[in-house]
């Protein structure tokens, strides 16, 4: 592939990724100077097509991008107007009360939204003022410099057949080379990941932590639907299984978003988390919210879960991480997209500053010191031994010690310190022998419904003559070593069905759906082989996310 001609394009910055981190940092970079040439480059076929969030966002990041956004008429319209947490066991519930929670925990000014559609409106303001966007458009390459800095991207390769080599109606794509180039491709982008391993950028910091965040839209009975009800739970069904909880947002249109988070740390690979979210919905007080409605829409996604101390360098000759790509996520807060616009922010003003002083290809460091000093550090500093203190004591421990040490991070100190995460997810995961097969409900079909039904409703497409976008290092391990060893943990962990083992004995075969794919990312995580390599599928493919 290296010797393929491409046509090659130049501007002053490339963005790859139309989330909330990409799109700030073009509509910042053309706000401070309106003659800068910025392109933005999605893989969804449209922008939003791939954003899966919550979301209760808190809006100081756009406060800052534009303080006008409620008269420029935001598709954020349902404020926040309560906020409950529960405690579950498997018939009951325990509510806890907000007064000892520390105010950061507090969603009052924040508003449900989707940012699916957050991310579309601020397109609109992006190519407002001058920014280029290509949906559709796959970034498969990095384009090194003669320096070894980050050049540019590939983007826009169409038409290869299943076994690699170029079709009748290949096209090579693009190469769109900038001064800097912002990786802001969500958790786990598969350039990010090269960047990181090739400049050791994460040598100083804690392995990243994820969990994997599974949607649905529901549409219920009017009578049942509270607009800007906000609901946690914690507890069943995962008991000391694995961290996680739920989230169920009423937003409007007598929408409510029901959602489900497992921790990817894990131990026992018999735990299926798809059908722990499936589960988790037949608890009465989920029931009871859902009966007679419908499900309009599903989809998953890995979230980064690490925190502060496990933020990579975020600076790195030519460019820049952002975003999920850095992992910039509030754990209990579970919130991500203000940090997420304030990194594009930063990022935008740091290389707006370099690119006028003549620099260009260089280490915007001032980026990744305002990244950790600024907003963004001091809003994941204070949680930051949420997520190990969960993953050392489990629930309730977490809950009491973490609570604490959130009180006195408000009042400037930590007795903890920094904590840290120790394995990474895939480590995390132990041997079958030690573990028991874990025995699901099946699906109902009103409730709770089985993946493939589910996975229809995310929207999913790929063209099925392209090589598969899924890469086994060693296409041996997952009959020879996950199978025998950690009974096929991948069968499992993917929310979409994308593997499973076919035949029995010596016949046994791993087959990988790929068309199924709704991009999580989780393969490439929690496989304790490493084994799965997620790279991009051709622009366009993948879910179709209407309004998640």
């Amino acid at each position: 592939m290296a010797d393929t001609q491409r046509e090659a394009m130049e501007y002053d910055v490339v963005i790859v990724g139309a989330g909330p981190a990409g799109l700030s940092a073009a509509i910042r970079l053309k706000q401070l100077d309106a003659d800068l040439n910025v392109v933005v480059l999605e893989k969804g076929s449209e922008v939003g097509a791939h954003i899966l969030s919550g979301a209760v966002l808190d809006t100081c990041g756009l406060d800052r991008l534009m303080p006008d956004w409620k008269e420029r008429g935001a598709p954020i319209t349902v404020p926040v107007k309560e906020d409950n947490f529960y405690l579950l066991g498997e018939a009951g519930k325990i509510r806890v009360p907000n007064f000892p929670m520390p105010p950061l925990m507090n969603n009052h000014g924040n508003y449900i939204v989707s940012m699916g559609n957050v991310c579309r409106w601020m397109a609109e303001q992006a190519e407002a003022l001058g920014v280029e966007i290509f949906p559709g458009m796959s970034c498969s390459e990095l384009v090194w410099g003669d320096d070894g800095r980050v050049a540019g991207v590939v983007a826009g390769e169409f038409g290869r057949n299943a076994d690699g080599s170029e079709g009748p109606g290949y096209e090579p794509g693009m190469e769109l080379l900038g001064k800097y180039v912002f990786l802001s491709e969500g958790v786990r982008g598969s350039l990010s990941k090269q960047v990181i391993a090739k400049y050791d950028l994460a040598k100083d910091s804690e392995p990243q932590k994820y969990g994997l965040g599974m949607k649905e839209i529901w549409e219920i009975d009017p009578a049942k639907h509270k607009p800007g009800t906000v609901t946690h739970t914690m507890g069943w069904p995962l008991g000391s299984n694995a961290g996680g909880g739920s989230f169920i947002y009423h937003l409007d249109n007598n929408q409510v978003y029901v959602g489900f988070v497992v921790h990817l740390n894990y131990k026992n690979p018999y735990l299926f988390p798809y059908m722990e979210f499936q589960r988790f919905k037949h608890h009465p007080m989920i029931a009871d919210l859902l009966e007679g409605g419908k499900r309009v829409a599903y989809g998953a996604r890995a979230i980064s879960e690490g925190g502060f101390q496990s933020i990579p360098q975020t600076a790195f000759p030519g460019g820049a991480l952002l975003g999920c790509s850095a992992g910039l996520v509030n754990v209990p807060r579970i919130k991500g997209n203000h940090n997420a616009m304030l990194s594009g922010i930063h990022a935008a003003e740091a290389a707006h500053d370099a690119i006028k002083a003549g620099r260009s290809g260089d280490t915007l460091t001032d980026y990744d010191k305002e990244l950790k000093s600024g907003p963004v550090g001091k809003d994941l500093k204070k949680v930051r031994n949420v997520k190990p203190l969960w993953s050392k004591y489990g629930l309730f421990p977490s809950l009491a010690i973490g609570g604490f040490d959130m009180w006195t991070n408000t009042m400037g100190f930590s007795l903890l310190g920094t904590l840290g995460h120790g394995k990474s997810d895939a480590e995390a995961t132990e041997k079958a022998d030690k573990h028991t097969p874990i025995t699901y409900p099946k699906p109902d079909g009103k409730l709770s419904f089985d993946r493939l039904t589910n996975v229809a409703f995310s929207f999913t497409n790929h063209e099925e003559s392209q090589p598969a976008h899924l890469k086994l290092l060693d296409p041996s391990i997952p009959v020879n070593v996950n199978l025998p060893e950690y009974a096929g943990p991948s069968a499992r962990y993917c929310p979409a069905g994308v593997y499973e083992f076919v035949g029995t004995g010596e016949d046994t075969k791993f087959q990988i759906n790929f068309q199924n794919c709704v991009h999580c990312k989780t393969c490439d995580i929690k496989d304790p082989s490493q084994n799965i390599n997620w790279t991009v599928p051709q622009g366009g493919d993948g879910p179709n996310y209407p309004n998640m």
